[in-house]
């Protein structure tokens, strides 16, 4: 297969088996990573191999019990790591501000997406399958005490990797048309973003799990994988939420809005905690 078929066909993994990934491999995903992007070539990136079982059980629990991160044989945790960059340039005897500057931040978040991109389309050709986790931004602290991580790093992203045991069907995606724009950006009216979204998700329709397929594949899993009632309490939840449509799915049960706006009190103390100040 080659990389364009690698990439079009690649689906967020959840189901792992319990095969342990080789050395070998784990060796050329962290080269692939090492070598990705980097703004100014500074690479402010630490990652953090999570194969230890009671070590995986924890990041699972703290990350909102997700099973798949506890049955994955490796995750990944991706830290953007100024503590690393501040002491060289003391050493040096010059100052490194990152955690005073959010255009670092911004910069540095993006190595680590690049990093762990690498890493999943490498992961790919070797048969492997992965998936996101971005909640361990809801537990920062938490993840900075069970990885003994220093003042000045930020664990922000998890890459969860193994061999699968099943593979979901492809995700609905919005058509490239509307997420391209020549030379200029096109402004959308309302009857053209509606019609985008009814094209990506089809109709709502009144079976729950049918449509968890398309829009909260998760829960679909954690059931397969132990979690017997989160089917029924999200359906249930859908029911006295009294949602009908699927932006009102996404934005006032999946992610509810008010709820996200939130977090920030949350995010932001952990950044600051870790020594991070925007001010």
């Amino acid at each position: 297969m080659d990389i364009y078929e690698t990439m079009i066909n690649r689906r967020s993994i959840r189901n792992f088996s319990d095969t342990k990934i080789s050395d070998d491999i784990i060796e050329r995903l962290l080269e692939a990573a090492n070598n990705a992007p980097s703004g100014g070539n500074i690479q402010p990136l630490s990652i953090i191999l999570v194969e230890d079982k009671n070590k995986r059980n924890k990041l699972a629990e703290i990350v909102g019990h997700q099973p798949w991160v506890a049955n994955a044989p490796l995750s990944m945790i991706f830290c953007i790591d100024f503590n690393r960059v501040k002491q060289w340039a003391k050493i040096h005897n010059t100052e490194f501000k990152g955690e005073q500057s959010f255009s670092h931040f911004l910069i540095a978040y993006a190595d680590i997406i690049c990093a762990a991109q690498n890493i999943v389309i490498l992961a790919e050709s070797y048969g492997l399958g992965s998936v996101y986790i971005g909640s361990i931004i809801e537990s920062i602290n938490e993840a900075r005490g069970i990885f003994s991580l220093p003042r000045y790093v930020l664990p922000l992203m998890i890459l969860s990797l193994g061999y699968p045991k099943s593979k979901p069907e492809k995700m609905p995606k919005l058509k490239r048309n509307v997420i391209v724009h020549s030379n200029e950006y096109h402004e959308m009216t309302d009857e053209e973003v509606k019609k985008a979204f009814d094209d990506k998700y089809g109709d709502f329709g009144g079976d729950p799990k049918e449509y968890f397929k398309k829009a909260y594949i998760e829960v679909l899993e954690a059931e397969k994988q132990g979690n017997d009632a989160i089917v029924a309490l999200a359906s249930e939840k859908m029911k006295k939420l009294d949602i009908a449509n699927n932006a009102q799915f996404l934005f006032k049960l999946r992610y509810p809005a008010d709820v996200m706006v939130k977090l920030n009190e949350r995010v932001f103390e952990a950044f600051s905690s870790a020594g991070y100040d925007f001010s």
